[in-house]
């Protein structure tokens, strides 16, 4: 089961569930938390509480391609996780060495390290939706779009669900200088997350989710990789744990857990490229690149 937000006909915000069989079920609730709540309340699972709320309903006459998608749930933070596959530990050693691979660097360290490496990526206000813009920086000639799959969480970090999110990053940025991390991965727009949230009770393997990442450019399939959340270094209950440790989260946080797909060495987006990341069993994330005129107000 997967529960998406979408604008209706009278432009209101509303939460819906998508069934296996493609179908949307508007649902009463505001967000997902409501509805986790609520389900908590009557001492029965978010699946079973969605299932019982939509067999006393009728699916709406429009498939979720014909919906105007919003963000599927407006976390107050998302937080991500780096070097947590070998391909994004090999990307970062490429980085920051200049192209040298057989140096051996601190991203090397951390990709064999207890403690993971989880840095804070968004808020609200910075994470768009399905169909909305990314912005790439004026400031940075190397970017790129790291297709990952996100933890939805709650307070105390119990895994509620999981959906897609590309961390947009600056690659020259990070590679100049650690330090700048929060700069290479952190501004306006730089994060998005969608289309839909699969309920944790849905996913029998949270360990074989595909991943695949495509970038057009002029209707041109320019970039096309593939992952498989197999290779993952890190299972995602040791990232929760050291998220929450000694830390505040809210609930509906999400967590994005690294990437394992990272275009090659002389790309870099563009205005007007097309992103599409799709992991399987939950949807197809798609945004458009703007290099905005004047990110400055």
């Amino acid at each position: 089961m997967r529960i998406i937000r979408y604008l209706n006909e009278h432009s209101k915000a509303t939460l819906a569930a998508i069934t296996n069989e493609g179908k949307v079920y508007p649902l009463p609730q505001e967000g997902l938390i409501e509805l986790i709540q609520q389900a908590n309340e009557q001492n029965v699972s978010p699946l079973s509480f969605v299932e019982i709320t939509i067999s006393k309903s009728k699916p709406i006459p429009y498939s979720v391609e014909d919906l105007s998608l919003l963000v599927p749930i407006e976390a107050e933070e998302v937080w991500a996780s780096g070097v947590t596959y070998e391909r994004s530990r090999d990307a970062r050693n490429y980085e920051a060495t200049g192209g040298k691979l057989d140096a051996t660097t601190f991203y090397d360290k951390i990709y064999e390290a207890e403690r993971p490496e989880i840095f804070f990526k968004s808020t609200a206000a910075r994470t768009v939706g399905p169909g909305q813009d990314v912005y790439i920086r004026s400031d940075s000639n190397w970017q790129i779009p790291e297709p990952e799959v996100g933890i939805v969480i709650n307070r105390d970090g119990e895994i509620l669900g999981y959906t897609i999110g590309n961390d947009m990053s600056c690659r020259d940025i990070e590679g100049e200088n650690p330090l700048y991390l929060p700069q290479a991965k952190m501004w306006k727009n730089s994060c998005s997350i969608g289309p839909a949230i699969i309920l944790a009770e849905s996913v029998e393997d949270p360990y074989n989710f595909d991943i695949t990442c495509r970038i057009y450019r002029n209707d041109e399939l320019k970039v096309e990789g593939k992952a498989n959340t197999s290779q993952l270094k890190r299972k995602f209950d040791e990232l929760i744990s050291f998220l929450i440790r000694d830390n505040e989260i809210f609930d509906g946080t999400v967590l994005l857990t690294g990437t394992c797909i990272i275009p090659p060495n002389d790309f870099t987006l563009l205005d007007g490229d097309e992103i599409e990341i799709e992991v399987s069993n939950i949807g197809v994330l798609k945004n458009s690149v703007k290099l905005p005129k004047h990110i400055l107000v």
